[in-house]
């Protein structure tokens, strides 16, 4: 019976049998606990599976004659199946039939007739390989003494816990879980709580049963466990929480960052939510093989290698700085996620927007000397301004209709358009009243699921009970605007000088300029703070009026009273506090760029000196701003000495190198780049070691920017000095063990050393990263091989990016493939790569087919001629087959393509024009 339910689940035949073919499961019974049991074999690396049981009580909340729940890739023993009614006196019930629903994943047992309120337990026996594609319950491997060391590890969300068992797989459906794991004595096995007994397997000689105390009642996503044979780190944190951090033991010396800051950043997220941590202890764990960057499993949160690992020796303080995020944000779930989770996948945004948000104020409080937050909330709002500006975008709020759809609201949108909302309500509201509305909403909510207008309720209370928004106004109103509706707007000021006013207005921005006015059309309730030139107040960042949205007419026209006179500027969105785009009259514009080339440009905040640096090439971009006024702005930066507008800067002039590199006047545009660059790189001392005497992140993380541009446009002495770096580190004895190099600026190195270098040089790196112990260092040499000039050479890495072989392994193929294809002599054999194999590349990544958007990105982004953009039109369309699952990754691709060709046609000439006159 079982080997013929397995063949029908993969032959996909049985559809017929499931009469029920909704893509939610039926509610009439709700799972309270779990008592689950895997038995795991790594012994055999031929034979890596693993077999299991699992009780499930449930309890009827109406009657029915089946029981649907999840289950994907298992063989179930239905020999072994039973169901007994276990409220009052324990009787079997009689299970008459079974079948499948491939399509959602569904498993079906008809049933005799189970009675409301009455309790049942359902008991299903399974096994599975351990699969290799970093989903569910999977294998993974490392390299030690020329030994390969087998572990087994989870990865369930969104919906791939139906993969290690059976189980009602959907975040609404909460219940405790007993897990009991089965594993040779000479592994560790690890779960979301600490073990409560180890005893010996009954038959498996050195075989052992490790059972984990009860959990609190969680949702299927967030269990874990692994089977390992890893070391730990054990830290003592004031909160009496046991905490541990896990590596393979060649890495655990890797561990000593992750050991210290994690507990710190957990015990000021109890401060700050004011809610105990509610588990016994957390453990984090570095996986070599894992498909997401981390995953927030409610007391076992588990890490890309990159993601949690730190060497002094290889790793830079700007990966120390995204360690701690992840580390951050991973933690911060287990309040908004965990403790509270959403009801659906609709409100995916309420987990990650949270975590996103509250990493940056995390990490500002453990680490405050390092300017995070700051720059935190700027990367969240050019991250959200350039994806959201396309007409494929999407609400942070959107439906879900299948299962299928859910992993593409894993973008930047739920992310950092959900960290940006978050962060303008945070300073609209002020800190007490927004901490108060957390708290509220956390109480009440923990241990179940709510949906977005939970917290918008909580929140409303505390704003009306601190008095810090009008009784007329609400926080579902104002926030509905920006989570129901995609996109966002871009404010228009105009001032007249001789009343002292300005009207103020809002559409939605497109980076598509020949959309129809109709499309732009679209109401936020914008919270307007600003300042003047006088008052140059860029502290305050609350409200003096807002932008309201009527209930027929959309938007309400706004005139603001009492502004300065004509020699005075104004800047609206102090700090960035809300995501729109700012346009000012020419007379503001004049006085803005008057003070940033000639006056006293630090009087204005460096997050709006960043501002109006973004804001300006965006709407140059579109026309609605000339190239001329753009650049006087932009040439401002030879005085600009801060890490963000250079930061903002850089961002928005790779995408013009993109275009220019394929046009005849390039070498223009790279005259004028080094012209711009050379000043801050003097300033800098160019590419010498000087990290040693910077006491500011600010200013390495400039140095590591600024010597990445002039050595790619061969600014000064940075091309020599590099390789000389480079020269150096290869006529060392031991490379591995010693690199003379400084670390901030090892990529600008060994990038420079391979575009300027032989094949030897190529190779040299490659074997440095083969050898390499530590993550970040191999994923810098990964970054750095695509910079070679030599067409075999590219070729033959490309193809190294998929090899079976997976010397480069699956997770980090999408960066080798990147850097191959924004080279600019391999774009073109990356495109034609990825065109003539999309069939082996899709069946390479699946089922994790999301991650081949990532390769999307560096092609669409040098689409600049409308005949390349008709070929990308073709190919996605004769390829639908070998690109399900990726329908949003294409239109956004098509979209940012289109701007690029109407870019070409309508700015190129003016933009070259401009270019020249600068020189």
């Amino acid at each position: 019976m079982k080997w013929f339910l397995f063949l029908l689940v993969a032959l996909g035949i049985v559809k017929s049998y499931a009469n029920y073919d909704y893509y939610r499961l039926p509610t009439s019974l709700r799972p309270t606990k779990y008592d689950l049991r895997i038995l795991t074999h790594l012994e055999d690396p031929e034979k890596l599976r693993f077999e299991g049981t699992v009780n499930i009580v449930l309890e009827a909340l109406e009657n029915t004659r089946n029981i649907t729940l999840h289950s994907k890739d298992l063989i179930i023993d239905e020999s072994r199946t039973s169901l007994h009614q276990i409220s009052g006196e324990r009787m079997q019930m009689q299970i008459s039939s079974t079948a499948i629903n491939p399509i959602h994943d569904f498993y079906i047992l008809k049933t005799c007739q189970l009675q409301v309120d009455q309790v049942y337990e359902l008991s299903l026996s399974f096994s599975a390989d351990l699969n290799r594609n970093l989903l569910g319950y999977y294998r993974s491997s490392y390299q030690d003494l020329n030994a390969t060391r087998w572990i087994s590890i989870t990865q369930f969300e969104p919906s791939a816990a139906r993969m290690a068992f059976p189980c009602f797989d959907e975040p609404g459906f909460k219940a405790t879980f007993i897990i009991t794991l089965g594993y040779h004595k000479k592994f560790t096995g690890l779960s979301n709580m600490p073990v409560k007994e180890t005893k010996p397997h009954e038959s498996l000689t050195d075989y052992i049963w490790s059972e984990f105390e009860e959990s609190v009642p969680m949702s299927t996503y967030l269990v874990a466990f692994s089977v390992n044979d890893f070391a730990r780190k054990t830290s003592n944190p004031p909160n009496g929480v046991l905490f541990r951090t896990w590596a393979r033991p060649n890495a655990i010396d890797q561990c000593d960052f992750a050991a210290e800051f994690g507990p710190q950043v957990l015990q000021h997220y109890e401060d700050f939510f004011r809610i105990k941590f509610p588990l016994p202890k957390i453990d984090q764990i570095a996986i070599p093989d894992f498909n997401a960057g981390a995953m927030e499993n409610w007391g076992l949160v588990t890490y890309r290698e990159i993601m949690l690992l730190y060497s002094k020796a290889h790793s830079s303080p700007a990966d120390k700085e995204r360690l701690a995020n992840v580390i951050a944000h991973e933690l911060a779930h287990q309040w908004f996620g965990n403790l509270v989770t959403m009801e659906w996948w609709t409100d995916l945004w309420l987990n990650e927007g949270f975590a996103t948000y509250m990493a940056n104020l995390g990490m500002e409080n453990v680490h405050p000397e390092w300017g995070a937050k700051a720059r935190g909330a700027m990367s969240d709002l050019m991250t959200t301004f350039r994806l959201d500006a396309l007409e494929s975008s999407h609400p942070i709020s959107r439906p879900i209709r299948m299962v299928s759809e859910i992993s593409e609201s894993f973008d930047q949108i739920s992310y950092q358009k959900g960290s940006s909302v978050l962060r303008m309500m945070h300073l609209f509201l002020g800190e007490e009243a927004f901490r108060c509305g957390l708290n509220s909403y956390l109480q009440k909510y923990k241990y179940r699921n709510a949906e977005q207008d939970n917290l918008w309720e909580s929140l409303s209370e505390a704003a009306h009970q601190y008095g810090v928004l009008p009784k007329s106004y609400d926080i579902k109103t104002i926030m509905d605007s920006w989570t129901l509706q995609t996109g966002y707007p871009v404010i228009t000021v105009t001032r007249d000088y001789s009343s002292k006013t300005a009207d103020v207005t809002q559409a939605r921005f497109f980076l598509n300029s020949q959309l129809p006015s109709a499309k732009r059309k679209g109401c936020w309730w914008v919270p307007l703070s600003y300042t003047s030139q006088g008052e140059l107040d860029f502290d305050n960042t609350a409200p003096k009026d807002w932008l309201e949205c009527g209930k027929i007419c959309g938007n309400l026209p706004k005139t603001i009273q009492d502004f300065p006179g004509d020699d005075q500027w104004v800047i609206f969105n102090t700090q960035l506090s809300t995501p729109y785009k700012v346009n000012y009259d020419a007379q503001n514009w004049k006085l803005l760029i008057e003070t940033l080339t000639n006056g006293d440009f630090k009087h204005i905040h460096v997050m709006n000196r960043a501002q109006l640096i973004d804001d300006m090439m965006y709407l140059a971009w579109t026309g609605e701003q000339d190239y001329e006024v753009a650049f006087q702005l932009i040439l401002y930066l030879r005085r600009e000495r801060d890490f963000l507008p250079w930061k903002t800067a850089f961002d928005n002039l790779i995408l013009l190198v993109r275009i220019m590199r394929q046009t005849p006047n390039i070498d223009l545009f790279r005259r004028f780049l080094r012209k711009l660059i050379t000043p801050i790189y003097e300033h800098l001392q160019g590419i010498n070691d000087t990290f040693c005497s910077m006491t500011e992140q600010d200013q390495i993380l400039l140095k590591t920017q600024v010597v990445n541009w002039a050595c790619q446009y061969q600014v000064l002495d940075c091309v020599s000095q590099a390789l000389a770096y480079y020269r150096n580190w290869r006529s060392v004895a031991e490379p591995d063990k010693e690199n003379p190099i400084p670390i901030s600026i090892r990529f600008a190195v060994y990038c420079t050393a391979v575009r300027h270098g032989s094949e030897e040089d190529w190779e040299f790196l490659w074997a440095r990263y083969l050898n390499s112990n530590t993550a970040t260092e191999k994923g810098t040499i990964l970054s750095s091989l695509g910079c070679t000039r030599e067409i075999w050479l590219l070729q033959r890495y490309l193809e190294l990016c998929f090899d079976p072989k997976e010397l480069i392994r699956k997770q980090d193929s999408k960066s080798a493939f990147q850097a191959v294809a924004y080279n600019t002599k391999g774009y073109p054999l990356a495109k034609k790569y990825f065109m003539d194999n999309v069939d082996a590349i899709y069946k390479f990544y699946s089922p994790l087919v999301k991650n081949m958007g990532g390769l999307l990105l560096p092609l669409s982004a040098q689409v600049i001629q409308r005949w390349n953009l008709k070929k990308f039109k073709n190919f996605f369309r004769k390829s639908r087959k070998s690109l399900k699952g990726m329908e949003q990754s294409i239109q956004q691709s098509l979209e940012i393509m289109l701007t690029n060709v109407q870019w070409k046609k309508r700015n190129y000439h003016k933009f070259t024009q401009t270019i020249q006159r600068l020189l």
